[in-house]
């Protein structure tokens, strides 16, 4: 299964060892799963995930953030865009993660934000799902 996980997927992994965020994150390190990684996007995680209030709440330093990122980078699949779908949505951001899932050939694009992806992932034919949902197809559960 081929995914790529929005950023807030990757925050909320840190936040929550308990979540189905944490689990996807960990499938794709233990490559039962690929990710997908554009180098626009890892930059996005970093930036994000090493706030002061995400960094706070994992109780994570910003060195234990690049080490984990490291490791995803190592393990996923990278993906440079051979064409960029700009704009599309709302948020520049967003378009950056549709991006890698379109040129990527992703599966699943996984995210929280569901309402701004909805009607461009079947536009594509990637579906669009809450972290939840991408366990399940994961574990071969749907």
């Amino acid at each position: 299964m081929r995914l790529v996980l929005d950023t807030d997927v990757m925050v909320a992994a840190i936040r929550s060892d308990a979540g189905a965020s944490r689990r996807l994150l960990v499938a794709g390190l233990q490559q039962t799963c690929t990710l997908l990684l554009s180098v626009p996007l890892i930059f996005e995680y970093e930036a994000v995930m090493t706030r002061p209030e995400h960094l706070e709440a994992a109780r994570l330093s910003t060195a234990d953030v690049e080490a984990l990122l490291d490791a995803v980078v190592r393990v996923a699949e990278p993906v440079r865009p051979a064409f960029l779908w700009r704009p599309t949505l709302k948020d520049a951001n967003d378009d950056m993660v549709l991006e890698v899932a379109v040129n990527g050939r992703a599966d699943r694009l996984v995210t929280f934000n569901q309402r701004d992806f909805a009607r461009i992932g079947a536009q594509f034919g990637i579906v669009v799902c809450a972290p939840g949902d991408a366990v399940k197809a994961v574990e071969g559960r749907s």
